[in-house]
């Protein structure tokens, strides 16, 4: 079996990582049970992202069959078996390796994902985005309000301070909601247009004469329907961008691929 270390080693443990972990393995090591070689004791945690795997993508290790913790120490011989986040199953009889179950979904994502963030906010989904926050700021926000961190940025995921966090596999906006909303299981909580999409408040109904000062001429004497969001003061309406953005959403929530942009829909 070929060794991912190349540098000769005294001692080796037997992998194998299950399901999607194998996306982020080297091709070789797909799908199969390979050697890892390392001198003296390794912790589990490093020896998985040495592997090339962040610990925030793995919520089960079992180490001869022992469900173990990230700092469980390898000695040579064992054999380990490393499973994905488990979103949806009760696995409370082992060692879980997230602090606690991820019962209301919430998001933040890195400063390269503004186009998923509207996306995910168009859905429903509460999502915190701001392309000035660097990575601590990042994590920062994870930790204080439980956030999954969603990037195509292995290195973000590998930082110690990490508890909750998606390495995401498509490059197309589209294509990314869907894996998250896929991944997450969430196709039973999207609430489409029930977040604003540039700051991610909750969007209310607004009756017409509390607003109507501040419509344009044509879109007041046209329009009826109107939702305030409290957190920006922005006002939506159904004009032509809610039928491009519910394009959008009905691609979406069908799982078909989508080209619909929603860029410039903030009114």
């Amino acid at each position: 079996m070929p060794s991912v270390n190349a540098q000769a080693s005294p001692a080796t443990a037997e992998f194998r990582f299950y399901e999607e972990l194998n996306d982020l393995l080297a091709p070789g090591l797909r799908q199969r049970a390979f050697a890892y070689a390392f001198t003296g004791t390794t912790a589990v945690k490093d020896a998985i992202e040495a592997i090339g795997v962040p610990h925030t993508e793995v919520d089960l290790v079992l180490v001869d069959g022992v469900s173990v913790d990230f700092a469980w120490r390898l000695r040579g011989g064992e054999r380990v078996a490393v499973y994905p986040v488990f979103e949806r199953f009760d696995i409370a009889a082992v060692t879980r390796l997230r602090p606690r179950p991820l019962r209301q979904t919430r998001f933040v994502l890195d400063a390269h994902l503004g186009k998923l963030a509207r996306r995910l906010r168009l859905l429903g989904f509460d999502t915190a985005y701001d392309p000035c926050l660097d990575d601590a700021a990042i994590v920062a926000c994870s930790r204080a309000d439980a956030r999954i961190i969603l990037t195509r940025d292995r290195g973000l995921l590998e930082r110690r301070a990490v508890t909750r966090g998606y390495w995401l596999r498509a490059t197309d906006p589209n294509e990314q909601a869907l894996e998250v909303v896929r991944v997450f299981d969430l196709r039973a909580s999207e609430r489409p247009f029930s977040r604003c999409l540039c700051c991610n408040g909750e969007v209310r109904a607004a009756a017409k004469e509390t607003i109507a000062d501040r419509l344009p001429a044509g879109v007041r004497a046209r329009f009826d329907d109107f939702a305030h969001c409290p957190a920006c003061d922005r006002v939506y309406w159904r004009g032509t961008h809610h039928a491009r953005l519910q394009r959008l959403v009905d691609q979406l929530v069908g799982g078909d691929s989508a080209d619909t942009d929603v860029e410039g829909s903030c009114r």
